[in-house]
């Protein structure tokens, strides 16, 4: 219950008070608060060692080895939400959205993707300790999105594609323009959604997507309830001042998705393999940290090409 007071109230200082009024986030703002958000996680992880037992109420296992499964799960959670990061690119860029109303659209859309994650979170659990042979079943599917994210590659025309796109956009009484910050507006007594709901439409659609890969991934790592949500939940709340720091040196980590899909198909072996082999989750860790390392560090050495013009 502290955790969720917490939570409630770092979001109301966010949009209260820090960022009352629509704004272009600038890169020195993103990283103060990049900053922010990964040193209370690291704060978090202390005292999940010293009262880890208090905090998550399992007496069986040493409070070391339940903020190691924190570090984990949120590395794991932020890695996984760099690569959601370049969806989010091409959203606000196939729609426009003005660069002061991103925010605003991405303070939104985290408040239901901390609902939502919690439904999958606690589903997700339940269902291993009651069924276990379903973790298999998460193994295997970790390792096809795994493989399908290493020959997966996103752009503005497989957006226009998208059927979620297409309905909305059909069905939806949408304005021409933007109007402000505002989601819809009155107009002869009639309710007109803005472009503005239909990108807070898309991106929640689009979590609900990266829930299905991120929460079986750190249910590899462990099933407690509370480090998986907790780990979640600070990984979701820097996802917005990491956009905004990240946004404009997206395009240089264009090798990052070989390493999360080399992640994901460990994890996905790492759960099908469970039974027979446990492996340390400070080895998965050191795993995690090194596949990351080396697709970071192979970007920056083998940059990607600029796009070629056409002569007219």
């Amino acid at each position: 219950m502290l955790f969720i007071v917490f939570v409630l109230a770092m979001l109301a200082l966010d949009l209260g008070v820090f960022n009352r009024k629509a704004h272009t986030v600038q890169f020195k703002e993103a990283v103060g608060w990049t900053i922010v958000w990964i040193s209370l996680a690291g704060l978090f992880a202390i005292l999940l060692l010293q009262f880890g037992h208090l905090m998550t109420g399992d007496h069986t296992r040493p409070n070391s080895q339940l903020s190691l499964e924190f570090v984990t799960g949120y590395l794991i959670e932020e890695s996984l939400s760099v690569d959601n990061l370049f969806v989010f690119l091409l959203i606000f860029r196939f729609f426009k959205v003005p660069s002061e109303q991103q925010h605003r659209v991405l303070f939104w859309g985290i408040i239901g993707a901390l609902v939502m994650r919690a439904i999958f979170i606690f589903a997700g659990v339940a269902l291993i300790h009651r069924f276990h042979w379903i973790i298999y079943v998460f193994g295997a599917f970790l390792i096809y999105v795994g493989v399908r994210l290493f020959f997966q590659k996103e752009d503005e025309q497989q957006m226009e594609r998208s059927p979620l796109v297409r309905f909305f956009s059909k069905h939806m009484r949408l304005t021409k323009t933007y109007e402000g910050g505002k989601f819809w507006v009155m107009r002869d007594g009639v309710r007109y959604f803005t472009p503005l709901m239909l990108v807070l439409i898309i991106v929640e659609a689009s979590d609900v997507v990266f829930a299905t890969d991120s929460i079986p991934a750190i249910l590899a790592i462990t099933q407690d309830a509370f480090v998986v949500f907790t780990s979640n939940v600070f990984a979701i709340l820097g996802l917005r001042s990491l956009y905004f720091a990240l946004a404009g040196m997206m395009r240089t980590f264009h090798l990052l998705h070989y390493g999360l899909s080399v992640i994901l198909t460990f994890i996905g072996v790492k759960m099908l393999g469970s039974h027979w082999l446990q492996i340390p989750t400070v080895a998965a860790l050191g795993v995690i940290v090194g596949v990351l390392a080396i697709s970071v560090a192979a970007s920056l050495m083998f940059p990607p090409k600029a796009p070629k013009h056409q002569a007219g």
